[in-house]
């Protein structure tokens, strides 16, 4: 039966004002666009589009986004030092950081240097980033800077570790190496060292200032970003955390060379969502350069990372905490999250899930008849081109299912809310008014019982 009640809904749709030529990562004239928002500040990025949000119970605030991801166009190369980064701002007023994204950043120490607090610095790392990138860092913040001192925290490897046990090991490093509010945290490595390092600065003497340094893809297009911390429960992916800030994030893109590729193809979920949600444009370069990608093809990869980078600065700016635009990001996460609690966490990795429940969503998004055949193809065609998997486990049950997204952070008022395709490529809607059926019809359809 229909839902009766909608107590939220909300639509995203891409209007673009200007029909700009894809993207071609290895052409140097890339355009720089300059687009008016009504009601916003301009978007000054490589490519950028008017967006239309409709909220049913209350208006988006306003924002500012700036974007400075063009900035390599517009300076030449300096021909005696590195490269400069491209750089593409997290508008939030005085809370507002830079993402720097380029190739050998941990070899430019005056970019972790100038947001580091203090004399004292820890930072977070796990045990296979820490042989590879610990002594890197260490350097590119102490290299002509005398006065600061580094302690690190090496955690064990994986999402299973994402737990409150896990947690009070950095905070164990930080009290006996008596650490002040003038501290500085520093995440090395991919989504879980992040959130882990990013709620240890939330909470640590009610909050230090902490910066992001992610090492995998999945962490630099998405996890990194945005201020989204926290740790898993038993019960549920995610539960407890809280949103806050770093001071900058800083991707080198050289790091993804030690990503394994499982890792890598597990980054690209999140690559894909960012089209199918909102950049209909991305979302065909995409299915054109999926091979490069799954290759690490450098400037494939670099361009899929500021893109990916762009439309999440974008939507943080405008709805920093989820109240609803930013929900939109989530799309396949309900039922991805469902997966990987009912897995156990750590044996299927976080984009492989988010693969497996976006194929479920636009499944359902297909039976409501909000979007046509072709585009389930496409998505099941881009999905397995980036080697993810397209159905759940068969572990994983109708009942159990049923269960995890019960819990949902989503939830309102005990109807789960959901991120649905809806229109043409690049529209979505988070709503909790859809036909159950669909619903029920879909976890089916994907599960043997």
């Amino acid at each position: 039966m229909a839902s009766t009640a909608n107590p939220f809904s909300i639509s995203l749709s891409s209007k673009p004002t200007a029909k700009p030529s894809l993207f071609n990562p290895t052409n140097p004239s890339e355009l720089s666009l300059r687009v008016q928002t009504p009601g916003l500040a301009a978007l000054r990025s490589s490519f950028a589009s008017n967006c239309s949000v409709k909220l049913s119970l209350a208006k988006s605030k306003s924002s500012k986004i700036m974007s400075n991801s063009a900035q390599l166009v517009d300076q030449p190369p300096s021909k005696t030092g590195p490269a400069a980064p491209v750089v593409v701002d997290v508008d939030l007023g005085n809370r507002s950081y830079p993402i720097y994204i380029g190739s050998g950043l941990l070899d430019q120490p005056e970019l972790l240097q100038r947001h580091v607090h203090g004399k004292r610095v820890l930072v977070v790392t796990n045990t296979t980033v820490a042989p590879l990138y610990l002594d890197k860092v260490v350097d590119a913040l102490t290299k002509d800077n005398p006065n600061v001192t580094v302690e690190s925290v090496i955690l064990p490897d994986g999402e299973k570790y994402k737990d409150m046990d896990t947690l009070m090991k950095v905070f164990d490093k930080a009290i006996e190496s008596r650490l002040d509010r003038r501290c500085t945290f520093v995440a090395l490595g991919g989504g879980v060292v992040g959130d882990m390092c990013g709620y240890a600065a939330a909470s640590f003497l009610r909050g230090v200032n902490f910066i992001q340094i992610p090492t995998t893809v999945m962490a630099q297009v998405d996890s990194s970003v945005g201020g989204k911390t926290g740790i898993n429960h038993p019960l549920g992916k995610n539960l407890i955390g809280a949103f806050y800030q770093p001071q900058c994030v800083l991707i080198d893109t050289d790091t993804l060379n030690t990503l394994p590729d499982r890792e890598l193809a597990s980054g690209l979920a999140e690559v894909i969502k960012y089209g199918l949600i909102r950049d209909a444009e991305f979302f065909e370069w995409q299915e054109r350069n999926m091979d490069a990608l799954i290759a690490r093809d450098p400037n494939a990869l670099a361009y899929a990372i500021k893109r990916s980078c762009e439309n999440k600065a974008e939507v943080v700016s405008l709805d920093e905490k989820e109240g609803g635009l930013r929900a939109t990001l989530n799309l396949g996460h309900t039922f991805g999250h469902a997966i990987e609690t009912g897995v156990g966490y750590g044996k299927w990795f976080h984009g492989e899930a988010v693969a497996a429940g976006m194929v479920m969503a636009v499944d359902m998004s297909y039976r409501l008849g909000w979007i046509d055949d072709s585009l389930v193809k496409r998505v099941h065609n881009i999905v397995k081109q980036a080697k993810l998997p397209i159905g759940p486990p068969e572990s994983v049950t109708v009942e159990t299912f049923k269960a995890v997204m019960a819990v949902d952070k989503k939830v309102a008022d005990g109807l789960l809310r959901l991120i649905l395709l809806k229109g043409p490529l690049g529209n979505c809607v988070f709503t909790g008014d859809y036909d159950r059926k669909a619903l029920d019809e879909t976890l089916h359809a994907f599960c043997k019982s």
